[in-house]
């Protein structure tokens, strides 16, 4: 089985580009002089989080351009009128602006830092200059406006015995840093998470009164008040996880109570407070001891809905839509699970005006799609077809999306919620893309472990000649509980390797979200062997149907789990590859179960600690392998990467070495497990390419 791609799909399937862009697929295309490349990646408008405004016309988002000498990105606000269909830059100056916000009114708020440090600012569409909301002596971290137009709330790092007194947060971060002496004793975990060290602040959520020009006034009150946890959640946590009921009279958010037990809990409860802090957080969800997140109340007021997870310790568990009565007395009735048996994980919930039904996203079969589900009757159906949909609003008869396809980046569109082709609302990119060359894609299937139905994708090289044969780059996703489908990346892009020549292939093994719970519940316990096997019989199922790949000139790469497979497969399945890339790659799992900082993955992963399920560890372990290494290998590690950290990829550089393999370590101290600046992903990817080059040239 498989499905190929169109420039007609291209367009039905959401993909983000002009009609010219869409061309590059085709053969007249091919044969562009400019192949796709780094340099064009990191160069690219990025459109994302679409908002509609309350009169169902105007859609604010946020682009970002990069800043290549400043080697950073920066975010401005643009405005698309859905009416007269024009598309114009709202903010300037210095700073980036993002996270647009509707008011009631029709006002927009934003986060911008053109006044040194992220605050709150509005604009008033109807003419004037944008207006600090918030001057804060911290940092806003994100903010939600009350629908009645009377209260925002923000979430600022804060030291929690300070309270409210964010004057006294500031000073005492500014007394730290000024110590001669730098020394920071700790007492428990977390000591550091993800890319950043513990300084005893937590993210805390306050409220403050708006007047009636929309500023922030007055005392906050301390909406987590005796929350120990942060609010929104670290490391990757917004204003999905906040919400003002419709009366503007309470907050409901969600948190993770830490106490000692955070780096191996994912306990999260909803918690509903009074939106002028004067009660004390209520735990609506204290019976669940998994995962509970992104409320929202129905416009009438009557309903709750959120997201859920069943099992405690797994952060990929399936979340479920879960439904609950709100009563007059704010007593919640009984907890409803919302079409139980659609076997796809859902993302941020928005209610449909009449509050009949809920829409989501969620993975499904390598595309990441756009469903509504119907709250009576857990009716679901599909509203996008292929491609990523990364942000989605609903604006009167329609849901306005942003997304993408391995055609090209990310556009705005409309798509009528009766049923339609997906409109494209912007071009951002057009001119830059009409010179690029892209090379075509094509989703085919195979049968993997347990003789289960399983998908890739081929890419094929940009300047493909039939009858001809191209070096392979075979890619593995991290994650593992992720998917590598129809997703124009801004890291791991196969479109950079087909611009330089290589077709591309990567599988979305077992362990893989969008293909069912028990496909993706099927990698735990077993790392090392059923999606190896999914990778052999992928491989193979490819080198069979695609006779344009060269078996005897193919190199594997891959991050994260990613990297682990690199380690994994140097030692277990060699024999195909004469060049391996492991980015930020697991290499001992025993070591990691004690340096990584979220230890439930692990540990759910392997089915305890370390130290009460030693064999677990070292089944797949790949340090036990070493012996049997003989392919060339390049390592990549952030230092600033604290999930997989620094020792893990000096110490597979080690192996190497010591083994007298020709191999390469590129380290980057200033990044994380993901390299993010400019300039940094650019040598990134030539020294990649550079060294899969070197080992699959064509003798």
């Amino acid at each position: 089985m498989s499905r190929p791609h169109t420039p007609a799909l291209a367009r039905l399937a959401l993909a983000a580009l002009s009609l010219t862009a869409l061309m590059t697929t085709t053969p007249a295309a091919a044969a562009a002089p400019t192949p796709f490349t780094a340099e064009a990646l990191v160069r690219l408008e990025r459109v994302s989080d679409p908002r509609v405004a309350p009169n169902g016309r105007l859609i604010a988002y946020t682009l970002r351009t990069t800043d290549y000498d400043a080697n950073k990105g920066v975010q401005a606000i643009w405005l698309h009128d859905l009416e007269s269909n024009t598309t114009r830059r709202l903010t300037g100056g210095t700073g980036s602006s993002h996270s647009p916000r509707w008011a009631a009114n029709g006002d927009l708020y934003f986060l911008s830092t053109r006044s040194g440090s992220q605050q709150v600012w509005k604009l008033d569409l109807s003419g004037g200059e944008a207006q600090a909301v918030t001057a804060l002596p911290l940092d806003v971290g994100t903010f939600v406006l009350s629908p009645t137009g009377d209260r925002i709330a923000i979430a600022a790092d804060v030291f929690p015995e300070l309270g409210t007194d964010l004057a006294a947060t500031k000073q005492r971060l500014d007394a730290v840093n000024a110590q001669k002496n730098t020394g920071v004793l700790y007492d428990k975990l977390f000591i550091r998470h993800w890319d950043t060290w513990k300084d005893g602040t937590r993210s805390q959520l306050f409220a403050y009164q708006l007047t009636e020009r929309g500023i922030a006034t007055g005392n906050a009150q301390w909406l987590s008040r005796g929350i120990d946890g942060d609010v929104p959640s670290k490391p990757f946590g917004g204003d999905e996880e906040i919400t003002f009921t419709p009366d503007g009279r309470q907050v409901i958010y969600s948190a993770r109570i830490a106490g000692k037990t955070e780096p191996w809990s994912t306990n999260f409860d909803l918690f509903r407070v009074a939106a002028d802090g004067s009660t004390t957080p209520e735990n609506l969800t204290a019976d669940n001891p998994a995962w509970d997140t992104g409320p929202v109340v129905s416009p009438d007021g009557k309903l709750l809905a959120y997201r859920a997870m069943k099992r405690p310790g797994f952060e990929a568990d399936r979340f479920g839509i879960i439904v609950r009565d709100i009563g007059k007395t704010g007593e919640l009735g009984p907890a409803r699970e919302l079409a139980p048996k659609w076997d796809r994980s859902a993302d941020s919930l928005v209610f449909s005006p009449d509050g009949r039904k809920l829409y989501t996203a969620a993975d499904d079969l390598g595309q990441h799609r756009v469903f509504s589900v119907e709250v009576s009757s857990g009716k679901v159906k599909a509203l996008t077809g292929e491609g990523w949909v990364e942000g989605f609003a609903l604006a009167r008869d329609a849901v306005i999306i942003a997304s993408n396809t391995l055609a090209g980046p990310t556009q705005l569109y409309k798509v009528k919620l009766s049923g339609s082709a997906p409109l494209a609302l912007t071009q951002h990119n057009a001119q830059t893309l009409e010179n690029l060359a892209f090379g075509s894609f094509e989703q085919f299937s195979f049968k993997g472990w347990n003789n289960e139905t399983v998908y890739g994708h081929v890419v094929k090289p940009v300047g493909y000649e039939a009858g001809k044969k191209y070096p392979v780059a075979f890619i593995i996703h991290g994650g593992p509980q992720g998917s590598m489908g129809n997703h124009f990346h801004y890291r791991w892009n196969p479109q950079t390797y087909a611009g330089a020549g290589f077709a591309v292939v990567f599988i979305d093994f077992h362990g893989s979200t969008g293909y069912g719970q028990a496909f993706t519940d099927a990698i735990s316990g077993h790392w090392g062997d059923r999606p190896l096997e999914d990778l052999q019989k992928g491989y193979a199922a490819a080198l069979a149907k695609y006779d344009f790949l060269d078996e005897t000139r193919a190199a594997a790469l891959g991050a994260s789990y990613g990297g682990y497979m690199i380690n994994w497969i140097a030692g277990n399945w060699s024999q195909p590859w004469k060049a391996l890339v492991n980015h930020d790659g697991v290499f001992d799992n025993r070591s990691m179960a004690y340096s990584t900082e979220e230890l439930w993955f692990d540990e759910w992963e392997h089915g305890g600690t370390q130290y009460e399920q030693p064999s677990h560890y070292e089944q797949f372990n790949p340090v036990n392998h070493v012996a049997k290494w003989r392919v060339p290998m390049l390592v990549i590690q952030g230092g600033k990467d604290f999930r997989i950290p620094l020792e893990q990829g000096i110490a597979t550089f080690t192996a190497l070495q010591r083994r007298g393999i020709p191999s390469q370590l590129l380290h980057f101290p200033d990044e994380n497990h993901w390299v993010l600046k400019p300039q940094n992903s650019v040598q990134w990817h030539n020294t990649v390419l550079d060294w899969i080059k070197r080992w699959t040239a064509a003798n």
